[in-house]
């Protein structure tokens, strides 16, 4: 009886909203509990489901939205400070409709077919929330739930055949029937359905996807200098690093790469650090691939630039970054929002954009392709560089603002769940850690720099050929999403058509001998 008065206090039911909603948030590193996000989702869709009315129902999926997006963003407290929760509550209203859903489909005691189109219909709708708040403009794709799955080998199978997409939609479904059989236990039959159907899915990715076809390996190194704070941080850190890459001489190595914002001068106007760069290169026998944070001395404004240097200097291969932070390297609206950077870190000066995807030729016929900082977070960034050719992938970051938050073990996952994607080995180079490796199916090859590390590792990168069905198919599971979505929509207008309008109520008949409300007369 408490329970029910629990819920049905507003503020109490808010609460709990809340609560639910940050639960997933454990299935990502740094807690890294993966099979924790097929329940995750259990409680506030029971919550949802037993709204009094669906306006309730989107209260509470909006809140639980809100919850969720702090929960996975909660490292932005320290730079955003509150206004991290005013854009929660913002993107947490992406999740009302899909809260109102929840309880037109589970509410009450739901028959066997609303029951089965929960399991299609909800799994679509988490996939347009996770769509809407994939812009650039609205944070990215940080948190998608699929990406949850960054270490389980039959998910990263999935995601090669409907990227990451596919994996948070059957995650969605397994919550949704767990939530079926513990509300009504008279749905348990789709229920069940629901769970076989996805583990047979999964089954057959398994045996029938086609896995990468290993052709060569080549000898990557990531040079990690740790944390340079302070006067002089930027020259130190360009110090530390050509510190750590002389060390490699004689390693045989075929690339080395270093972190986001490694080099802080354009080395157009600094020809000493280019041929610095240039000696080491010569020295290690390979390209160096460093990131230039700077005022460019050929175009207006600062960039953030992936920039090749071999041992004949700057090859002219530059790649400059297309997709930036909200905030943190630029601010929206900068008339309207920019009081943010007098209650946070962000950005001073916008950074300014690059214009197009670059591959390069770093020599024996090996083609990378660069990605900076959260744009490794984009599925899509990804399949167009290896539409385009690339066979190994690159992000290079800092995330040396968040060090001791789960931020940097989040970021190096995302890179595991690309490679899968793509079929192509990814490397994740930072600046502060945690530097990682993955292979072309998404496993992670050696040991992780953590955050504590100030050195260099070695990996061995098996390269691959073929291209796996998501490269080639590309974002399917949306479009299914939304056809999905169309027919559900288009089903409960042909109903409301087809249902016989009431029928209007004429006055009370009148007699001689007086009506029923006013008898006598």
């Amino acid at each position: 009886m408490r329970g029910r008065a629990l819920l049905a206090s507003p503020r109490w039911r808010g609460a709990l909203a809340v609560l639910c909603g940050a639960l997933p948030a454990l299935a990502f590193p740094a807690p890294s509990w993966w099979w924790f996000a097929y329940v995750a989702l259990v409680p506030w869709l029971l919550l949802a489901r037993s709204a009094p009315t669906g306006r309730r129902a989107a209260v509470d999926g909006w809140l639980g939205g809100l919850g969720f997006m702090v929960a996975v963003h909660h490292w932005l407290l320290p730079s955003l400070h509150v206004f991290t929760l005013i854009l929660a509550a913002l993107l947490g209203l992406l999740w009302a409709p899909w809260g109102w859903l929840v309880r037109h489909l589970l509410g009450g005691a739901p028959s066997a077919g609303r029951a089965a189109a929960a399991l299609l219909v909800l799994p679509s709708g988490w996939l347009m929330v996770e769509l809407v708040r994939s812009w650039e403009g609205l944070g990215g794709p940080w948190g998608l739930l699929g990406s949850s799955q960054w270490q389980v080998e039959p998910a990263l199978r999935l995601a090669s055949v409907g990227g990451v997409w596919l994996v948070s939609a059957l995650v969605v479904a397994v919550n949704t029937s767990v939530a079926v059989l513990a509300a009504h236990r008279a749905a348990r039959v789709p229920a069940l359905a629901g769970l076989v159907a996805v583990a047979a899915a999964s089954s057959a990715v398994w045996v029938w996807s086609p896995r990468p076809e290993t052709a060569g390996s080549i000898r990557v190194a990531v040079v990690q200098p740790g944390v340079m704070n302070g006067l002089g941080g930027v020259d130190k850190r360009f110090a530390r690093e050509e510190e750590l890459t002389r060390a490699l001489a004689g390693r045989d190595l075929d690339l080395v790469v270093w972190g986001e914002s490694s080099v802080g001068h354009d080395l157009a106007d600094r020809p000493d650090l280019a041929a610095r760069l240039t000696a080491l290169s010569r020295q290690v026998g390979a390209d160096i691939l460093v990131n230039v944070d700077a005022r460019r001395s050929d175009r207006p404004g600062i960039f953030k630039s992936s920039v090749l240097v071999g041992p004949e200097g700057p090859t002219g291969d530059r790649y400059d970054k297309m997709r930036l932070v909200p905030f943190g390297e630029y601010v929206p609206a900068r008339s309207l929002l920019g009081w943010a950077t007098s209650v946070g870190k962000a950005a001073g000066e916008d950074r300014r954009r690059g214009e197009r995807p670059v591959v390069m030729d770093v020599g024996h016929g090996l083609r990378v392709g660069p990605l900076v900082c959260f744009e490794s977070a984009f599925p899509d960034m990804s399949r167009h560089l290896t539409r385009e050719g690339a066979q190994l992938l690159l992000a290079q970051s800092s995330t040396s603002t968040f060090q001791h938050s789960w931020a940097p073990e989040q970021h190096a996952s995302l890179a595991a769940v690309r490679a899968a994607e793509t079929g192509r080995p990814m490397v994740h180079a930072t600046l502060t850690g945690v530097s990682a490796a993955y292979g072309p199916s998404g496993e992670r090859l050696g040991p992780w720099l953590g955050t504590s590390a100030s050195a260099t590792a070695e990996y061995e990168i098996p390269l691959a050929t073929g291209t796996t069905p998501y490269a080639r198919l590309g974002d399917w599971p949306v479009y299914t999403a939304l056809g999905v979505l169309a027919l559900f929509g288009a089903a409960g207008a042909a109903r409301a058509f087809r249902k016989p309008a009431p029928e209007r109520q004429g006055p009370p008949a009148r007699t001689a001998h007086g009506s029923p409300a006013r008898p006598g007369r």
